[in-house]
């Protein structure tokens, strides 16, 4: 089993990903949390906004937290690590990648097959990269699903590149 995934093709920037690190990445989503979330728009400035607003509202019902009480917070977050399932969004690579303007879908090559997706579906992707705290070791390194949840019970597996079409 490979443990890096490319995105290649019609492509200003080749890609290589290696889900390993994602659990470090500030970007990463419990897929239950993800699944059960309704779904809104937010522009940069109102995500910012309500994280603020969170932030502020936990400090006026908790008050301020000290940094020797941080460390019940760190073995929260720890503990939600080592045990959680988790799913990062593909759309930020794919944007990173920099896709030609005459480009029309992604081909996952997967399986031992070639899956054809339009660049929209495909910018809906979500990557799975650790099932209850673990790397994806089986059928891995990442899972596909779909942003709608469809394929959720039954994910693409078995990822080994994604090529821009």
């Amino acid at each position: 089993m490979e443990s890096i995934v490319f995105i290649n093709g019609k492509v200003k920037y080749q890609i290589t990903l290696d889900p390993g690190v994602w659990i470090f990445d500030d970007r990463k989503i419990e897929i239950d949390t993800y699944f059960s979330e309704e779904k809104t728009e937010r522009s940069g400035d109102e995500e910012y906004t309500a994280t603020a607003a969170r932030h502020w509202q936990k400090e006026i019902q908790e008050g301020a937290t000290l940094p020797p009480t941080l460390k019940t917070e760190r073995k929260f977050e720890k503990q939600r690590l080592l045990s959680g399932t988790f799913v990062i969004p593909f759309h930020p690579f794919l944007k990173n990648a920099e896709p030609e303007e005459n480009a029309s879908g992604v081909t996952v090559t997967a399986g031992g097959k070639e899956h054809h997706f339009t660049m929209e579906e495909a910018s809906n992707f979500l990557l799975g990269f650790s099932i209850d705290g673990k790397p994806i070791k089986d059928g891995g390194p990442l899972y596909i699903y779909f942003g709608d949840g469809t394929n959720r019970n039954q994910p693409i597996r078995d990822v080994i590149s994604f090529t821009v079409k």
